[in-house]
């Protein structure tokens, strides 16, 4: 079989479950670390990840040995049973179903790395929903009747 020659860079976006508040700034780094090991794990290269309370942001040159529902799921499920192991979170704590995936070329990687880890800085001045709203409008991504946010059935 020939070699797979592969350039794939993904940013994903998720919630915890009804974009409640639950990361807490205590244990974020612990779960960024964690979510970095299931990534490494499944062969692919962590570029960033950062978040807020009511979201994430994972940048990942991903590797082309699986598809990225398979790999979103495995980061869920696997960063869910960790929260839960470890006590970290007093509320019940779970992922939202949905999330946003956004592809990028190798000559976007500084960019949205620094973007990705400066998120607290970013939040200070734009609110998630705007945020995500204008990364599905930059990618020309049609929200219509989606719900992978819980903000879209907000008036």
């Amino acid at each position: 079989m020939a070699d797979v020659f592969s350039q794939m860079y993904i940013h994903l976006v998720f919630c915890p479950a009804r974009r409640q508040a639950l990361i807490r700034p205590e244990w974020e780094d612990k779960l960024y670390k964690y979510i970095t090991g299931v990534v490494q794990n499944r062969g692919h290269k962590l570029l960033a990840i950062n978040g807020m309370p009511d979201h994430i942001h994972i940048f990942i040159g991903m590797k082309p040995v699986e598809s990225i529902s398979d790999l979103v799921r495995e980061i869920k499920n696997a960063s869910n049973s960790f929260i839960k192991s470890e006590n970290l979170s007093k509320y019940g704590f779970k992922w939202q179903q949905g999330y946003g995936v956004f592809t990028y070329g190798r000559w976007d990687l500084n960019n949205v790395i620094r973007y990705i880890l400066n998120q607290k800085q970013h939040h200070e001045k734009k609110k998630f929903k705007d945020e995500f709203l204008k990364m599905c409008e930059d990618f020309e991504i049609e929200i219509g009747r989606k719900t992978n946010f819980d903000f879209f059935d907000e008036s």
